[in-house]
Order: structure tokens, then sequence, then C-alpha cells
């Protein structure tokens, strides 16, 4: 199973050339990362960081671009799981305009407990969720 979304390209994503300027990808792929937590494993940000008090950090981020993207491009995002750890996990972001490939990007989480902000264990809840989202990873 992946996670999509569609998000549109805006004015506030580009630069003064009409494309997207490359952080704000990563801000796209931020927002992906808080809508799967929310939509697919009953999770929010909000519960998470400011309710429990841990939070689920990047630790590492690898993105290859491919081609740009501009002003008025539609873009779907694709979220799998390509590997779930005891308090990780590895992300792969597939983003494409119309079937044409713009980036391929790979993430990992960390779940970090309290004020400590120490790796711990995902909950149990959340790491099953995680797990039907569980692919190999692609060859970049």
């Amino acid at each position: 199973m992946v996670f999509e979304r569609t998000m549109p390209v805006i004015f506030q994503h580009c630069d003064p050339a009409g494309i997207v300027f490359y952080p704000r990808y990563f801000e796209m792929i931020n927002q992906v990362t808080e809508e799967w937590f929310e939509h697919s494993l009953d999770a929010s940000f909000v519960d998470i960081h400011i309710k429990q008090g841990d939070a689920v950090p990047t630790a590492k981020i690898e993105t290859d671009f491919k081609k740009p993207s501009q002003l008025g491009d539609k873009l779907l995002f694709t979220l799998s799981v390509t590997q779930l750890g005891r308090s990780s996990v590895h992300l792969q972001f597939n983003v494409t305009c119309n079937g044409e490939l713009r980036l391929t990007s790979r993430s990992v989480l960390v779940y970090v407990k309290g004020q400590e902000k120490k790796p711990a264990s995902w909950p149990q809840a959340i790491k099953e969720k995680m797990s039907v989202f569980l692919q190999e990873e692609e060859a970049s």
C-alpha cells in the first residue's frame, strides 16, 4: 500500500524563474508526511509533539531532482515505507506530474520520547499501521 497526495505548485513554491525552489520540496514532503501520520496512522503531529511531548524528527533525507516543476503543475506525492525498525522508519517518496518523474526522496524518521528526546520504540498502534505501507525500496 502507498499513501498519495496531490499538491498544486503555487506561487509561494517558485523562484523568479517560475520553477519550484528546491527547499520548498522539503516543505511539501514534510506536509505529506504529516498528513500520512494523521490520516493513515491515526497519530497527528499535534498529538505526538504537543499533547504527548514526544517527537518524530527527520534523521536523514536524500533527494534526487529529476526534472523541474513549475507554477500550475499538479504534483502527485507517493509515500511508502521501505524499512521499519524499533524506533526508525525509512520512507520513499516519488513525485510525478502527469506520469513524469520529478523527484525521488528517501528519508529516515526517528521516534523520540519526552524531554530527553532519546530514541524510543514506536507505539505499537502506529507501528502496526506503518507496516501496511512496507514494501521494497526502489532502486534510484
